[in-house]
């Protein structure tokens, strides 16, 4: 490799990733952005797959940020986003780190509120999609038979 700038560590999106990573796997390390949609970010802006993070520079950092926060606007399809039709908006929104979490949790403080089935499965701890509950699931301790002592 030539010698360029190389970082240690890199700031993404508001997210510390390791320089070593190559580009790929780095991306998706940013919460909210998979394999795929890091796989079309690296596509659409022409990069090397196989090139350590830690080489990039400033403008392709700051590309790769735009098109995480608007992937609609920079041309990837509608399903990329992880928030189609917003409640309070109305809008397609991809949010990533702590902004991703505190929607996760508004919504099921909204089941909770309005006392869903969905919500009231969640406030107990339970099974919430319809899985079975028979055998799996189970919380506590493991309880067995206990052996005689010798």
């Amino acid at each position: 490799m030539s010698e360029q700038e190389y970082s240690h560590i890199v700031r993404m999106a508001g997210h510390d990733i390791d320089g070593q990573e190559i580009l790929l796997q780095g991306i998706a390390r940013v919460k909210g952005v998979g394999l795929r949609m890091s796989k079309s970010i690296i596509k659409q802006l022409e990069l090397d797959p196989s090139k350590r993070l830690g080489y990039l520079t400033a403008e392709e950092i700051s590309g790769i940020e735009t098109i995480i926060k608007d992937p609609v606007k920079e041309n990837l399809p509608d399903w990329y986003v992880n928030r189609p039709r917003d409640r309070m908006s109305g809008r397609m929104l991809h949010l990533i780190g702590s902004d991703l979490d505190f929607a996760h949790r508004n919504d099921i403080d909204r089941l909770r509120r309005i006392k869903s089935w969905r919500g009231t499965r969640h406030t107990l701890g339970l099974k919430v999609r319809g899985q079975h509950t028979r055998t799996t699931g189970r919380g506590g301790a493991a309880v067995g038979v206990s052996r005689k002592k010798l």
